[in-house]
Parts: structure tokens; sequence; C-alpha cells
């Protein structure tokens, strides 16, 4: 590999570890902030992290990934490797010592996770010396994108069992489609925000305290003398409730067995379905097993779900994988992290960038969601407003955004996950019917406040003039 040394002596090779986490950066962060030390250029800027469009057939994004946003800001410094490897690369000494007594001491206002959220509307912004709030674009866009995408899959999936099934469980078996471990984490944690009820992935379940399952894999019933010899050992290891995979070889049959299988050690089981025409074998296998439970799996997300039941399956709850771990039919965000707002003469300035198709709305901002009516819970509209704008028919208790960190300090408590998926829950389905549609979404009301508006207008005329 160009540029790289393999060091087998190194069990952290190709990671990021608290060692080189501050170095999880692009080289022009790096080059900027060197550039701003030499020129003693330091005012106070805001930047805005969001998306500009809806990725195909969403009509919401669902956030996620906050908490290790939070953590990559209280932890983010530069020990002696980072250091000694930026002096290697040309970085001069004076900087590398500012460097070294790098800390967070800005703002930061967010949606709290499980927040649906809409085109330009932030999911969080960061006021800060420039020096400090341009460090973080990069691991702010790593840490919350990926998992707003799997999480607003998720949800996704979450929905169609909703419309169309009966409170069948969700479980995430994609760790290992996911792009790497760092992800397949990420992952696990994403899919219980957006309404899964667990993982299969074990250092998952350790690290976020989220439910863990799972089964047998083809190769356990593979290695025995039959398929009767493999559930019988199972069985016999393993004991009450275990879930057997009865489609190795035929399913129908493999579930015969099963129950065969369990009447003789007197215990209940359930079977998994991982191949074929999985509405037409779970009905087959329903006739076999009665009330026992039917897990199914094989490359399942929120369509096929949906096929499933309209196709008159039956199951106890699905598991999964690589759609859901890949974001499979929508997998990037189009994210960004934008200066808004500039300190100039002692006061914050709005900043926009006027680049074709990629013009923003300057300022800090508020998020402000409108319910429907007295009475009514539903989300009609959201007005993006500038900060602490006076909008006729809204409260300042109407905003979404949250201050985080205040003066560098934490000022919040992380919820337990579970708090989190609940949040998410209630607040999806507040969303209208129509933007949760899992083909052609119609598209949410966010409305631009006078406010908003005529500022754009105003700096924009300014800076085509200039």
């Amino acid at each position: 590999m160009v540029g790289s040394e393999f060091d087998d002596e190194d069990p952290n090779f190709g990671y990021v570890t608290p060692e080189n986490v501050a170095l999880f950066t692009d080289l022009y962060e790096l080059t900027m902030l060197q550039g701003y030390y030499r020129a003693n250029h330091t005012p106070r800027a805001t930047f805005s992290l969001f998306f500009r469009d809806l990725p195909p057939n969403r009509g919401y994004v669902l956030t996620a990934g906050l908490e290790q946003a939070i953590a990559s800001v209280e932890s983010l410094s530069f020990g002696e490797l980072a250091l000694s490897y930026l002096r290697d690369r040309g970085f001069e000494d004076e900087f590398l010592d500012e460097l070294a007594d790098f800390e967070f001491t800005g703002e930061l206002r967010a949606l709290p996770e499980g927040t649906p959220v809409f085109p330009n509307e932030p999911i969080l912004e960061v006021t800060a010396p420039i020096f400090e709030a341009q460090l973080f674009e990069t691991i702010l866009l790593n840490q919350v994108g990926y998992q707003c995408l799997v999480a607003t899959k998720a949800a996704r999936m979450r929905e169609a069992v909703e419309r169309y099934g009966d409170d069948q469980s969700l479980v995430d078996f994609g760790c290992r489609r996911s792009h790497g471990t760092d992800a397949g984490m990420k992952a696990a944690r994403a899919a219980v925000v957006g309404g899964f009820d667990g993982t299969s992935l074990v250092s998952a379940g350790e690290t976020f305290d989220i439910p863990v399952y799972g089964t047998m894999a083809h190769s356990w019933v593979q290695s025995f003398e039959n398929e009767r010899d493999s559930f019988s050992t199972f069985i016999e290891q393993y004991g009450d409730d275990p879930i057997l995979l009865v489609d190795t070889y035929d399913s129908v049959e493999g579930a015969r067995i099963a129950m065969d299988v369990a009447n003789e050690h007197d215990i209940e089981v359930g079977v998994r379905l991982d191949s074929g025409d999985l509405a037409v074998l779970s009905n087959e296998v329903e006739a076999i097993v009665g009330d026992a439970p039917i897990f199914v799996s094989s490359s399942m997300d929120e369509y096929k779900i949906v096929e499933f039941f309209e196709n008159g399956g039956v199951a106890t709850g699905f598991g999964p994988g690589t759609a859901l771990t890949t974001s499979e039919d929508a997998p990037s965000l189009d994210l960004v992290y934008k200066l808004t707002e500039i300190e100039r003469d002692g006061e914050m300035r709005p900043s926009m960038k006027l680049s074709s198709g990629k013009v923003t709305f300057p300022g800090a901002k508020s998020v402000y969601r409108v319910r429907s009516g007295e009475g009514d819970e539903t989300y009609e509209k959201d007005v993006l407003a500038l900060r602490n704008e006076d909008v006729a028919g809204v409260e300042a208790a109407d905003d979404q955004l949250v201050t985080v960190f205040e003066n560098g300090n934490r000022v919040i408590d992380l919820p337990h996950l579970d708090a989190i998926a609940d949040r998410a829950g209630e607040r999806r389905r507040k969303l209208p019917v129509r933007c949760r549609a899992l083909h052609e979404s119609e598209e949410y009301s966010v409305e631009i406040s006078d406010g908003l508006r005529a500022l754009t207008d105003e700096l924009q005329a300014e800076l085509a003039a200039d």
C-alpha cells in the first residue's frame, strides 16, 4: 500500500484510536487552521450541518449519531502521536503547540436524536472561534450522516410492520455486510433509534446496552450427520425456546423434523426461514408449527416486508441485514457543514454560499414545528427561521434545536438509547401519513420565515454586487 507501513505488532492498525482520532479530518482543515493561526484570524463563526435534498423515496430523515458527535467534541485532543505525525508532514512547531492545547470553548445546538428533519434544517449548529469550529467538520459529518441513513431505513421498516403487520419484531442482522467494524457498530445503534428491537452483533450489545439475538447457521446443520441430529444436539445444549433454522435442505420437511425433535424433548421451539418464497413457505410451515414463532430473514427490507404481508405471509419477526446497514436503496445523504455567520468588528454577521445549486441560508437558525391544531398532535409544517426571530404563530418552546454545549461545557444529560427510540417512534408517528409513505412520499411543508427570507435576499444582492 503506497504511503503505509503495516505493523503486525500493533493491534490497532487500520483503526481510529484515542491516539489518532484528532487526525480523523481532511488535510485541508488542518491547512486552514494553520493559516488562521499564522494570520491571527480568530473570529467566532457559526457552522450549520444540514442536507439540501432528501434521499430517494424518503419523506423525512431521522436524526441519529448525536451521542457520538458529542463524544467527538468532548474527547478530541492532539497527543504526541498526532503531533509527531503532523510535524513530519511539515506543519510548524508553533501551530502544533496550539493544537497541543486544543479544547472546545464554544456552543453547540442540535436536534435531539430521533427527530425527523427536512432539507435545509440544521441537524446541529456549532458557534465557536473559527479555529475550533472548522476542525470538527469531517468528524461531525462522518458520525451523523451514516447513522441518520440507517435510522431512517430502520424507521421505514418499522413503518411497514405498523401498517401491514402485527407488531412483529425487527432484529439487525447486518453487521457482516456493513462497511467495516465501526459501521457495523453504528448501524446496530441507529437501527434501534429507528425502531428495531435488537441486534445480532454482540459488541454493539455490550457497548450500547442493546438486546442481542441469534439462532444458528446453516453450517451447524450441515456439520451433523442429518438435520434431526443437528436440532436435537442444539436443544440438548441450549434448552428451552430455541429458534431452529429449517431451510438448509427443505423448509417444510425441516419444520416437521424441528417439531418432532421438540416433542421428543418436550420443549417449545421456533423456526427461522432464510430462503425461497418466504410468504408461501411461512404458511406451509405455520401449518406444521402452529403458534410457534416464525422468524424470517433473507434480504428483507421495507418493500419486501410489505410484499410479504400482501402475499399473506406469516411471521413473528424479521432479520433485515444488508439492506439495513448499507441503506441499500439510498446509500448516501447530501450532508454538508457550512459557514452561516462570521464575526466582523465584534459583531456576528450573516454569511452564505452563492454557488449554483448550492446556495445556503445565512445566519444561526431555529426550527419551529407547528402542530395541526388544538387536540391534534400531528405535525402540520415547520418554519425555518433566524435564531431568536419573532415568528407569528410559533413560540420559543416549539424550537426543535436544543443547546448541548455552552462555553465548551456539555449542559445536557445523554438519554438512554431506549428513550431515544421511544422519542423517534413518537415523533415519526406525528408526521403526516403522506410524508411517511414508503413509495412516492409527499413533501412535508417547510416554510422560510419572513426574517430569514429577507436576510437571504438582502445578503445575496450585496454579494452579487461586490
